[in-house]
């Protein structure tokens, strides 16, 4: 029989993936074609050989997605698997509309098929959006553990951006691993809070290469999630993070609504700065789709370093890019400290911008007048470099996971913003964790 010719839609991390857990090896596949979306300039590579397996002795190329259709009817293809996150409902069936149109199925993985099992506890941070305050939530997660005297070590969702062949599987334990392994901004984003904690991180591209080098070495792996997308392991305990500046988003989005009904536990982020009404609506769809899950409501406290250097400034903010992008956020933290702390002008960095960062505007024009921090390439940190250099701000204001002094040159004052969560309802997340814990130990004897 003639195998099945697949194509597989993604963006760098959930699509390679799935072709490593339920393609690569299974005789009744072919995959013809990876394509490419959201992340720039990860198309035009190829899915290597040594990583693809046996069947692909040339590897697998990686197309833009703009040439699905195209790659379809050149390819004799039969099926389309999409595997990307952080998009509306109606925009998966957008793309399955255009894949049967030209002849294919079209068909989502499911937890069933894509999850790996660890030998140790696994609990999981997840998001109904991208920007919903996941990362600060992991960290609280890990801090916690740690206090409840486990050994923990985080696996992190893939950022497979760079040399597929040199990131099979990553461990980073320090700062200087960061810059040996030359990550991306938004890799240092996510890796750099949990190395100064203390804690080590592993990510890669086969994940159950990731998975068996982190259990080796820890009592209880800590899975923080990318976008909303869910775990690529099976959790013992679910979080997932809601956002009610998007209140309804959480059953609108994919894969965000199915984080949401798998969740153990639901965290309401950012009560102290959402409408009251919005919080409670959010909170009604939740019991609406997972009356089950404990719903715990925490505030995200902004913290500024050095706050006087903003009053009375022309401020250009740096916000988190993911959240910007693909998050649809206009703005973020940093142009709520630049105003809570008396900037005199916003500069709008539109007129400034370069290269690839003036191509962001252009395919993100809901954002405001702020300046993602984009760097998924060594050209692209240096037009984002070079963007804040030709703009006429007094003060940037750095509203971003890392410190972003570490990887671009800043020719005039910063301002560095911070953000952690707060619970400020019972149960919360650390008598969660406690009594969890309890239960696993209580189960080991």
């Amino acid at each position: 029989m003639r195998k099945i010719r697949v194509i597989i839609m993604g963006a760098g991390g959930r699509d390679f993936h799935n072709f490593n857990v339920y393609f690569r090896g299974n005789e009744r596949y072919e995959v013809v074609a990876f394509t490419a979306a959201q992340i720039p300039e990860i198309e035009g590579r190829r899915y290597p050989p040594e990583l693809a397996g046996p069947g692909y002795p040339e590897g697998i190329p990686i197309y833009a997605e703009e040439e699905l259709v195209s790659l379809i009817r050149k390819f004799a293809v039969d099926e389309v698997v999409f595997a990307y996150s952080d998009v509306s409902h109606e925009y998966v069936m957008h793309r399955a509309s255009l894949a049967m149109s030209a002849g294919a199925s079209f068909r989502l993985l499911g937890p069933k098929e894509t999850m790996l099992k660890a030998r140790v506890p696994v609990v999981s941070v997840g998001a109904v959006r991208t920007g919903s305050g996941k990362s600060p939530v992991s960290r609280r997660i890990g801090l916690l553990l740690q206090e409840l005297g486990w050994k923990v070590v985080v696996i992190r969702h893939p950022m497979a951006y760079g040399d597929l062949r040199r990131q099979v599987c990553q461990r980073f334990a320090s700062l200087e691993d960061l810059d040996r392994h030359a990550v991306t901004i938004e890799e240092r984003e996510e890796y750099e809070p949990h190395l100064r904690r203390g804690l080590v991180v592993y990510a890669g591209v086969d994940y159950e290469q990731v998975v068996r080098a982190a259990e080796a070495e820890a009592e209880v792996i800590l899975w923080d999630g990318g976008n909303n997308d869910f775990p690529f392991l099976v959790p013992d305990l679910h979080i997932v993070v809601v956002d009610p500046h998007r209140a309804g988003h959480e059953l609108t989005y994919h894969p965000g609504e199915t984080n949401l009904r798998m969740a153990n536990v639901v965290v309401i982020n950012k009560v102290d700065t959402a409408p009251p009404t919005a919080v409670e609506q959010v909170r009604r769809n939740i019991q609406s789709v997972n009356p089950e899950a404990t719903i715990v409501e925490t505030n995200s406290p902004i913290y500024v370093d050095q706050p006087e250097r903003i009053r009375g400034r022309r401020v250009l903010v740096v916000e988190d890019g993911p959240t910007l992008t693909h998050g649809e956020m206009a703005y973020g933290a940093g142009m709520i400290a630049a105003q809570r702390y008396g900037a005199r002008e916003l500069v709008d960095p539109r007129p400034f911008a370069v290269g690839s960062i003036q191509e962001v505007y252009q395919m993100y024009p809901h954002l405001g007048p702020v300046l993602p921090a984009m760097g998924y390439s060594a050209r692209q940190i240096r037009e984002l470099e070079e963007t804040i250099h030709r703009s006429n701000a007094e003060v940037v204001v750095m509203s971003t996971p890392v410190d972003l002094r570490r990887v671009i040159r800043l020719d005039r004052p910063s301002v560095r913003i911070t953000y952690e969560v707060e619970e400020r309802t019972k149960p919360d997340l650390r008598e969660i964790l406690a009594a969890w814990t309890e239960n696993v130990r209580g189960e080991k004897h």
